[in-house]
């Protein structure tokens, strides 16, 4: 019984993996007659368990959805991988599956192994949670993209846009993908007849899901490099292009703060596309980058830096008492590179005109 009883589980984990399985194939991976998978697979069916059978040279065994949830058998990856999700989404940013999470982990855990159990605790104890800024995203929202995506199906929705103005879009759904605290969902607009990127916390949408269609060709680039982009593009208040003087790949590993897009333009610099409601703001972060730089295309931008360095140089004469001219940060010197900058300034505002 003890035999039939293990047999029955492993023949539910190969089942779960969601693909069709011949009878000559279980047969094997369980070392069994095809016979014996057929009196298990009624075995399964009267625990409640469908399982879907074709017949035919192309048929086999599948898993359905049934009334109630089979066991899941996970090995240890995925155990660790599971229990250390349900920690993360109970202080994530899907709305509504904190309490759910504790939950869940709570039933995990008591049944992990101790060898996993330590996995788990040491991967928590040293990892420091930074709380997300982005906007919370209610958890049936995510489900219904998600479904959609995988049937299928063309979805409508009110769509919220940045500026706040409201339009009803159709669409073919393609993926669901997290970008810097944000959900964000890639699909063919069928009235822009496009690639669309759309924020799933601005998405109201329409229930039931339309009709079936077939799956296009996702864009060239890539999901992520589009979604990434297309993020990127958003309708900013301000806009503006600099070239850093730095390699691309340094830039990259400081700008997650931007919404920016890097291109590389010499092995020593690339060219960084920004935005941000105002350009003093995004002025802030060019400073976080730490590099030098230079505005292309932004005289606002530039007005920002001129404003900025008469302030400090408003703070240097205020302390000037405390300077004395052969120190290297005497007053005359600091004024001097302000007038340098300015020059630059200048210079590039008009090359930008």
């Amino acid at each position: 019984m003890l035999e039939t009883s293990a047999r029955l589980l492993r023949l539910l984990s190969l089942l779960q993996t969601h693909r069709d399985w011949s009878g000559p194939d279980l047969a094997e991976r369980l070392g069994v007659t095809t016979r014996t998978v057929r009196n298990d697979v009624e075995r399964l069916r009267a625990l409640g368990y469908p399982v879907h059978a074709t017949p035919g040279v192309s048929g086999g065994y599948r898993l359905g959805a049934g009334a109630q949830l089979p066991p899941l058998l996970l090995d240890d990856e995925e155990a660790v991988a599971v229990a250390v999700g349900l920690r993360t989404a109970a202080s994530g940013t899907v709305a509504g599956i904190e309490e759910t999470s504790v939950r869940a982990l709570a039933k995990l855990e008591q049944i992990l192994p101790g060898r996993l159990r330590r996995r788990v605790n040491a991967v928590q104890a040293y990892t420091v949670p930074v709380p997300g800024r982005g906007p919370t995203v209610d958890a049936d929202l995510l489900t219904t993209l998600a479904t959609t995506c995988r049937d299928a199906q063309r979805l409508r929705f009110d769509y919220r846009s940045h500026d706040g103005a409201a339009t009803r879009r159709e669409v073919e759904p393609h993926r669901l993908v997290h970008l810097r605290g944000r959900w964000y969902l890639l699909a063919w607009d069928l009235g822009r007849d496009d690639w669309r990127t759309f924020r799933a916390d601005r998405i109201e949408p329409k229930i039931p899901a339309g009709p079936r269609f077939t799956p296009r060709e996702p864009p060239e680039e890539g999901v992520g490099e589009f979604v990434e982009r297309g993020a990127a593009q958003a309708p900013w208040r301000f806009r503006a292009r600099v070239r850093v003087h730095a390699p691309r790949d340094v830039v990259a590993a400081r700008v997650p703060v931007l919404a920016g897009q890097l291109e590389a333009i010499d092995d020593n610099s690339c060219l960084l596309t920004a935005g941000s409601d105002n350009p003093h703001q995004l002025l802030v972060w060019l400073g976080m980058l730490d590099v030098d730089f230079e505005i292309v295309d932004s005289p606002a931008l530039a007005d920002a830096v001129t404003t900025l360095i008469a302030r400090y140089h408003r703070a240097l004469k205020r302390e000037q008492g405390s300077f004395t001219s052969e120190e290297p940060g005497s007053t005359d010197v600091v004024c001097r590179w302000i007038q340098v900058v300015v020059v630059d300034l200048v210079l590039v505002g008009g090359r930008a005109g």
